[in-house]
C-alpha cells in the first residue's frame, strides 16, 4: 500500500471513529439513580430499568422517566413542567428498544398504541428501533396503531389514560 493510500485510510478510520463515538453519544445517558423521579407522576424511575426515557436538553441536563408515556406528556407540555425549556433546547430523546432493552433515539422510534403490553404506569407507547419488530409485536399484543415521533399528540396520550 502506498503511503498516500495509507494517509487515506488513516483518514478515513480516524473519520469513522470519531463520527461513530459521537453517534453513541447523542443518546447515550447515565443510568438514572435511585433518587431520580418522573417529574410527570412521581414514581422512582430506577425501579423499571426496562421503560427508563430520557430528554436530554442542550444545557447538558437531562430528565428521567418511567417510560414512554410520561416523557411525551412532558415534552408536549414542556410549559407546564419546566417553562425554562422549550422543545427547542432538547438536544435529544431516549427511549428502549422494547425486544433489545437498548437505548435509541425516541425521535426515530416506531411506537405501538393500543397493545396488551403494559408499562410502569399501565397502557403504554411501546418502543421499537425497527419498523418489522413493531409490525409483529402489534400482530403478536393487539396493537392498534403504529406511530412516529410526530404523530404522538395530546389526543394520542388521552387514549392511555
Amino acid at each position: 500500500m502506498s503511503i498516500s493510500c495509507q494517509k487515506r485510510f488513516v483518514f478515513f478510520l480516524l473519520l469513522w471513529l470519531v463520527t461513530s463515538r459521537y453517534a453513541v453519544a447523542a443518546v447515550s445517558v447515565p443510568a438514572p439513580t435511585a433518587k431520580e423521579k418522573c417529574p410527570v407522576c412521581g414514581m422512582f424511575v430506577a425501579k423499571y430499568p426496562d421503560w427508563v426515557s430520557a430528554i436530554g436538553f442542550k444545557d447538558s441536563t437531562y430528565v428521567y422517566f418511567d417510560g414512554p408515556k410520561d416523557l411525551y406528556s412532558y415534552y408536549i407540555n414542556l410549559a407546564k413542567y419546566d417553562p425554562t425549556k422549550t422543545p427547542a433546547s432538547v438536544s435529544f430523546i431516549q427511549v428502549k428498544d422494547y425486544y433489545s432493552l437498548k437505548a435509541i433515539d425516541g425521535r426515530k422510534a416506531f411506537y405501538v398504541l393500543g397493545s396488551d403490553v403494559y408499562g410502569p404506569m399501565g397502557k403504554e407507547l411501546v418502543p421499537f428501533e425497527k419498523m418489522k419488530d413493531a409490525q409483529e409485536f402489534m400482530n403478536d399484543h393487539k396493537g392498534k396503531k403504529l406511530l412516529r415521533f410526530n404523530d404522538i399528540s395530546q389526543s394520542t396520550l388521552k387514549l392511555l389514560e
